[in-house]
């Protein structure tokens, strides 16, 4: 459990304080007791008394305001919610690299298959879209319900040249809020004249507060098995995703120490960067995986389907600790009226 408001924690200091004042007015009492003359007589005048009852209201009280100064620190906690709609969109490497063969018959077949198995397992109210990118990146298939286009869509890919994860996710989001009435994400990157002039800096993305798109139901799987090489940096326009409450999910196909692939006789250099995938995962609340075979691949997207199924979020839970206190407060007050006739 973690708190919004962890340094009002330091609060609990009065607890121990409170019980040491009920010590003291305890022993205050015994010691006002025992100037009687006769200890019998005060036995005969009180009875047997009340023993340790008169003790559980207070302890009651106490342990209630303890609950109210943890609830003031505002705790939370993460907890497993049902998603059964929403959008998926899947974002595909289709870089010359994916053509290699160390997995038979090669990386982009692989990839197809695996993901086609993920459509067909998710429910009939998540809407899924295919993107493609490479040197540029473009929506296949815009998100829908219809399973059969989206396995299609995933049957027409073909490898191009370079890898451009940033336009990969920005396109992905493109499709994620198309036809909202505001401009797509990656106009203001990949427009020709609103991209900088070299040594400029590039355009911000947005803050969480300045949007004014409500959070998304929304989230982009992303598999690679390289590293960026065109603009914008993915880094750079992570935030146009988190800012809008859609997680990016990544997985890296292929190792970081990379290996030298055979593609048309050709020897090429692969290396997987990912450091950058796990950044881009962290920063929009989601998870990176990694596959080295075809196996280790579908593992993935099992794992995939129950994140998307039961998504985990943080939810406040001062609520329940203010319950606690009330429930308490009230056990304690009814415990003296009836044992003793007062509240304490």
């Amino acid at each position: 459990m973690q708190f919004h408001w962890p340094t009002l924690l330091w609060t609990l200091l009065l607890i121990p304080t409170l019980v040491a004042l009920y010590v003291y007015a305890q022993r205050r009492r015994r010691t006002y007791a025992l100037r009687y003359a006769s200890l019998s007589m005060v036995k005969e005048a009180l009875g047997s008394g009340p023993g340790i009852r008169r003790h559980v209201p207070p302890v009651l009280t106490l342990v209630a305001l303890t609950f109210m100064l943890i609830g003031v620190a505002r705790p939370y906690a993460e907890i497993q919610v049902p998603s059964q709609e929403g959008t998926v969109v899947l974002a595909m490497d289709v870089s010359g690299s994916m053509n290699a063969d160390d997995v038979k018959p090669n990386r982009l077949e692989v990839s197809k298959a695996a993901a086609k198995a993920f459509v067909a397992k998710q429910s009939e109210h998540v809407r899924i879209g295919v993107v493609s990118f490479a040197s540029d990146a473009s929506i296949v298939q815009t998100p829908t319900t219809d399973k059969e286009l989206v396995m299609q869509a995933i049957d027409r890919l073909r490898t191009q040249r370079a890898t451009a994860i940033g336009r990969g996710i920005l396109v992905s989001l493109d499709a994620i809020f198309e036809g909202s009435e505001e401009e797509p994400p990656s106009w203001k990157w990949l427009r020709p004249d609103l991209q900088p002039a070299p040594g400029e800096a590039p355009p911000s993305a947005p803050s969480p507060q300045a949007r004014s798109i409500p959070r998304a139901a929304a989230t982009i799987v992303l598999l690679t098995d390289g590293q960026n090489n065109q603009y914008p940096p993915p880094l750079t326009i992570v935030e146009e995703a988190s800012s809008r409450g859609v997680r990016v999910y990544t997985i890296g196909l292929g190792t970081a120490e990379g290996t030298v692939l055979r593609i048309g006789g050709r020897g090429i250099r692969t290396r997987l960067d990912e450091e950058t995938l796990q950044r881009v995962a962290a920063l929009t609340d989601a998870e990176y995986y990694n596959a080295q075979n075809e196996e280790q691949l579908r593992s993935v997207y099992e794992n995939l389907t129950t994140e998307l199924v039961i998504r985990k979020e943080k939810a406040e839970v001062s609520a329940l600790f203010a319950a606690g206190a009330a429930l308490l407060t009230v056990l304690a007050a009814a415990l003296s009226l009836r044992w003793f006739g007062r509240i304490p």
